[in-house]
């Protein structure tokens, strides 16, 4: 048998110890992170120690991502055989917690166990709604529920730490794997000081729906970024009628002081899909954008390990209403060797959590990479379907390339267009993966330079490398914050 025990004695660590041979390795698989255990022992006995935490992308070791780890025991010989490992109960650390049942790792956030409970949250959500204490100069950020820290509501936080320093920034993240901005404060969603931060804050930030309970004090304002220009049909503007639907817009609308859009065009879309009616929407640009204009793409591709002469693209699909993982339309290890290139796979961050990294020669998945905005600016060109990363990467004025073999699909039954992308896109509308391997070797993606110009016309105008300047001067001017 096999002995299991998580050491809580300073950072949390799976221990595991048996008797026999050294394995000849030792792992825990996750969906899209994996470690490996020192082991040591000689002979009669061996022991193997797991550090819960793992780093990527030449960043920081940070707890394990909330998920699940099958524990992976290779023997040294064929003629042995790995034994049972013993279940441990949860355990909790500083930062993570982790329980071991039927040889696999279950890891969360480090939640304390009377607050993990329908009535623990219930109890923190009660004095949230009802706390009297004044009002922080402080802002609480979240970007896609917390999954990361990136997007509009991270362009803003470099901004306004520059500007106003002395305002306080928290930032609601699912765990302590999610990097947060250097000067913010961290806090796991329904922990106690998540409850009292988002209370507590004078602004908050999303570029999502506030999920839970909002209960707004005198005096607290949302700012609501949004997370793109919207090519297929949303809120109110979904296929089919839905009261239910219907009545959940109405509700989060209302919970939005002001609504961020990227263009005349966004604006007109969202105020109308949120019936955002005599509120302000200020159209400024994309905050997330500024890099694509003043930064260059040299330090991320060092990061993900790429050489500067190696092409890149970009594949970065959206989500479909009726499956949860990313869409299997290309096969990104054959596309990097028809294509001779370093093929970055960017799934929507809705199938972050149900997915698993894909893996391949020259492929890289870039999924929980924290922001989308420094992947285009390393990327040569971009591959999409229906994603608004359309109308961000065309800032950078590279080629694009649009595989859609569910088209029909998607815009007659699933979500439905605003405009007819064949006739205004600024690149090849290509129905499988050969026919876009074709497109990229053999195409000239001058034939479509006259589109692009227009799109960017249209789409891009305020994209001028200053939005996030201009937004936290309002945000400023209009005491959101104090400076």
């Amino acid at each position: 048998m096999t002995q299991a025990r998580f050491d809580t004695e300073g950072e949390l660590t799976l221990v595991l110890s048996g008797t026999g041979a050294r394995p000849a390795r030792a792992e825990l698989v996750g969906p899209r992170a994996r470690v490996s255990a020192t082991l040591t022992g000689r002979g009669k006995t061996w022991r193997a120690v797991f550090p819960l935490r793992a780093s990527k992308w030449g960043g920081p070791e940070l707890p394990l991502p909330t998920g699940e780890y099958a524990v992976v025991v290779v023997p040294s010989s064929e003629a042995d055989s790995p034994s049972p490992v013993d279940d441990v109960p949860l355990a909790t650390g500083a930062l993570l917690r982790a329980e071991l049942r039927d040889g696999v790792v279950h890891v969360g956030p480090p939640l304390d166990p009377a607050y993990d409970s329908g009535e623990g949250q219930a109890a923190l959500e009660r004095r949230y709604a009802t706390r009297t204490t004044p009002l922080e100069n402080a802002v609480f950020f979240e970007s896609f529920y917390g999954r990361n820290a990136g997007c509009n509501p991270l362009a803003i936080d470099r901004e306004l730490a520059g500007v106003a320093p002395h305002v306080v920034r928290y930032w609601s993240v699912v765990d302590h794997s999610v990097v947060v901005p250097d000067g913010a404060v961290a806090v796991v969603e329904g922990s106690p000081e998540w409850w009292r931060a988002r209370g507590a804050a004078r602004l908050l930030v999303v570029n999502d729906w506030l999920r839970r309970r909002f209960a707004r004090r005198p005096g607290q304002r949302v700012l609501q970024t949004w997370h793109g220009t919207p090519l297929k049909r949303l809120a109110l503007h979904r296929p089919g009628f839905d009261p239910r639907r219907m009545l959940a817009v109405a509700r989060e609308s209302l919970r939005w002081n002001v609504l961020l859009a990227q263009n005349a065009y966004a604006e007109r879309i969202l105020r109308k899909a949120y019936a955002f009616l005599r509120r302000p929407i200020w159209v400024e640009g994309y905050p997330r954008n500024d890099v694509l204009v003043t930064g260059d793409g040299t330090g991320i591709r060092r990061m993900l390990g790429i050489g500067d002469e190696e092409r890149v693209l970009l594949y970065a699909p959206t989500w479909r209403d009726d499956r949860s993982e990313m869409v299997d339309f290309l096969d990104p290890a054959a596309f990097a060797r028809e294509t001779d290139a370093v093929v970055l796979v960017r799934g929507h961050s809705r199938t972050l959590l149900p997915g698993r990294d894909v893996e391949g020669p020259r492929v890289i998945d870039v999924t929980g990479f924290p922001d989308t905005a420094q992947l285009l600016l390393a990327a040569d060109a971009l591959i999409t379907d229906y994603s608004s990363v359309m109308f961000d990467f065309s800032v950078t004025g590279r080629p694009m390339y649009f595989l859609v073999p569910d088209i029909e699909h998607y815009r007659g039954e699933l979500r439905g267009f605003y405009f007819d992308l064949a006739r205004h896109a600024p690149g090849p509308l290509l129905g499988s993966a050969s026919e876009l391997v074709e497109a990229i070797r053999h195409g000239d993606p001058g034939e479509f330079a006259e589109r692009y110009e227009r799109w960017r016309a249209r789409f891009n105008s305020r994209d001028d490398g200053m939005a996030a300047e201009r937004v936290v001067a309002r945000i400023l001017d209009q005491g959101f914050v104090e400076r």
